[in-house]
């Protein structure tokens, strides 16, 4: 149980609490983890071509930076680590690469907000709602929600 943990990261500081999370699950069972970035590409749909593919092209070496800097977090633990950017709904693609990889756990942020904020739109929220597998939801706090 929990030999493969996906972590799905937006590249943010406040990922740290999620990546403790999973850290502690991986050490006690020897699991390996994902670590996902999903450029979200559907706002950039109606772009012209070449404008579209300049935006993605920058938002997809933000994803590569992102996975390269949580990778290193697990540099100082005994963890193998993974990583995987993909380019669609997130919440689409998340589901997608854990069935693909055979994932055990899915474990990710997110963000408490005013009600009406996550009535509609919430990654975490599809994820839960969606996944055959576990999903362990971790609350990420910025400075301006406090």
């Amino acid at each position: 149980m929990f030999n493969r943990i996906l972590l799905p990261t937006d590249g943010t500081d406040a990922m740290q609490t999620v990546i403790d999370h999973a850290i502690d699950i991986a050490s006690r069972r020897d699991a390996v983890i994902h670590i996902l970035y999903v450029v979200d590409d559907r706002a950039f749909l109606t772009l012209q071509d070449g404008m579209k593919a300049d935006v993605i092209a920058e938002l997809e070496a933000e994803g590569e930076t992102a996975l390269e800097a949580t990778a290193r977090l697990f540099d100082d633990s005994d963890i193998k680590t993974t990583t995987a950017l993909r380019k669609g709904d997130p919440a689409d693609e998340i589901i997608s690469y854990a069935t693909e990889t055979d994932v055990d756990l899915i474990t990710m942020g997110t963000r408490r907000a005013d009600y009406t904020e996550n009535l509609v739109g919430s990654v975490s929220q599809s994820i839960v709602a969606r996944a055959d597998i576990p999903v362990l939801t971790t609350n990420l706090t910025r400075d301006d929600d406090i």
